[in-house]
């Protein structure tokens, strides 16, 4: 079972879709009531870093995940990911703070922000979600804002838009995809059938 949250943030029916046609069952909760037996959590995310804050408090989500125990998976999708770091240039907001790591924006000068459409996602370290491999990974991105990290452990997959970014993470229990598996065809079928195996 696949919990979804629905804090007001994301495409979480979108997301359950996918899952569902996969053949993973999953449950969408507006409210963190006990998720102490929960095994995945998805936190699906689009909007503005200080308003995903926001929302996560109103709803009583950030409480929640911030008690979140190892055993349970947690995976963080585009301001998801984002949400699970310490802070954005986007906001004056604190992150979650899971992962040691920052959102930047992309330079307007150098790019077209944001960043929307298909692209190549490079597996730079074997991890959970993708395993380490030569093949070509083509995700859906759609961002102004990328997780950056002096943490060369952390990053488990990366994306070059002018310059590299961190497309994927993982920390223990923690994952974030910067991209949409959602929308990603059978490159994200695959990411969420690792993620609901683990």
């Amino acid at each position: 079972m696949i919990t979804i949250v629905d804090a007001g943030i994301g495409n979480f029916q979108s997301v359950a879709n996918m899952f569902n046609f996969l053949g993973i069952n999953t449950k969408i909760l507006k409210e963190p009531t006990d998720i102490s037996n929960i095994s995945h959590l998805v936190l699906p995310g689009v909007g503005s870093f200080d308003t995903g804050m926001n929302m996560l408090e109103q709803s009583g989500w950030r409480k929640a995940i911030e008690k979140i125990q190892p055993h349970i998976k947690l995976l963080g999708i585009c301001l998801g990911m984002q949400l699970l770091t310490e802070s954005s240039e986007e906001g004056k907001r604190k992150g979650l703070g899971f992962v040691n790591a920052s959102c930047s924006s992309f330079d307007s000068r150098l790019v077209t922000v944001p960043h929307i459409g298909w692209n190549k996602v490079h597996v730079t370290r074997s991890n959970d979600l993708m395993k380490l491999d030569e093949s070509e990974n083509r995700f859906y991105f759609s961002h102004s804002y990328y997780v950056q990290s002096s943490d060369q452990e952390l990053r488990t997959m990366e994306t070059e838009y002018k310059t590299n970014f961190i497309a994927g993470y993982q920390k223990g229990n923690i994952f974030g995809v910067q991209f949409h598996p959602e929308k990603s065809h059978r490159f994200g079928m695959e990411i969420f059938r690792n993620f609901a195996n683990l």
